[in-house]
């Protein structure tokens, strides 16, 4: 099994009312909630672990999960209320109100020894969960118990909004980092964690440290990855017509993760070793869902049978 913790929320998108006035449209979202849908969309079988409400918006979360074949059964209910998230596009990027305090989210805890890590192959960690204190205490607790067996997997996908202290939130993100097999972030999130440094140095650091994938994502510009024994691998992204990009990169972490799967690739052992080709072919199949999540309004990632295989 492949599980995501974390965030699971929802999101108020844009959109425009019968008179062309601004509106907005209720979608089920959190960044790692959708590396979760969009694992069991494409044919993984697939756990979320994190907190969601009993309320109206948390059964709209733990329906749309459900219909999407992710398992519940390791999530925590609780009667807390669901965090929202209010979205604008602005210049092509997402921008983000979010209204997450005391929700059920935030009130997640972990459990030592709820989670049967000898079945799990990758967890999958990171975003808004990460930004307070008690989400990455128990994130970290997490993958302590996590991290003998299974793969570890990070994005940071950085909210600022959220940030009220940054160099504590840049050495909390240095830590998940340290921890990780395979670090995933967006060119925009590079740049608030590492300023201008060069990506291929950074890359470097992170793959010394024992990291076994970077990638970077940069919109339309493709993707490009460091691995240790693969080298470096730039892929590009397919040309659509954009209705957003919420939810892309989540719908490329969970592709990316799903064509490791797929491989044979997943496991801590068979990563470090994985070759050139299969790397790149993973990456493009990971650019081509997010390029289709591109297509459609609010974070909606493919099943497979909207994706061309290419093994």
């Amino acid at each position: 099994m492949l599980i995501a913790c974390g965030d699971a929320l929802i999101d108020f998108v844009p959109t425009r009312n019968v008179e062309g006035r601004e509106a907005v449209m209720p979608a089920v979202g959190g960044s790692c909630l959708n590396v979760a849908i969009g694992m069991a969309r494409l044919g993984a079988p697939t756990g979320f672990v994190g907190g969601i409400s009993t309320d109206l918006f948390g059964r709209m979360i733990a329906d749309h999960a459900s219909a999407s074949k992710v398992a519940l059964d390791l999530a925590t209910r609780s009667d807390h209320q669901t965090t929202l998230a209010f979205v604008r596009i602005v210049a092509g990027e997402s921008h983000y109100a979010f209204y997450d305090a005391e929700t059920a989210t935030r009130s997640w805890t972990y459990r030592h020894g709820s989670i049967p890590f000898d079945t799990v192959e990758a967890v999958h960690v990171g975003s808004t969960t990460l930004v307070n204190d008690q989400g990455a205490a128990e994130t970290k607790a997490l993958i302590a118990d996590a991290r003998d067996s299974s793969t570890i997997s990070f994005d940071p996908n950085c909210r600022p909004v959220l940030v009220k202290d940054k160099p504590g939130y840049l050495a909390r993100m240095a830590g998940f980092a340290g921890s990780a097999d395979l670090i995933k972030m967006s060119d925009v999130d590079f740049g608030y964690l590492f300023g201008e440094e060069p990506y291929q140095q950074r890359a470097s650091t992170l793959l010394g440290q024992g990291t076994s994938l970077v990638v970077i994502t940069r919109g339309n510009n493709g993707a490009i990855a460091w691995h240790t024994q693969a080298g470096q691998i730039e892929v590009q992204a397919p040309k659509v017509e954009v209705a957003d990009t919420i939810g892309a990169g989540d719908s490329f972490q969970a592709a990316l993760l799903f064509a490791l799967y797929k491989q044979g690739r997943i496991a801590r052992p068979r990563l470090q070793d994985i070759g050139a080709d299969e790397l790149r072919l993973a990456l493009s199949f990971a650019a081509n869902c997010a390029g289709l999540t591109c297509t459609r309004p609010g974070a909606d990632p493919p099943w497979s049978h909207e994706i061309n295989w290419d093994w």
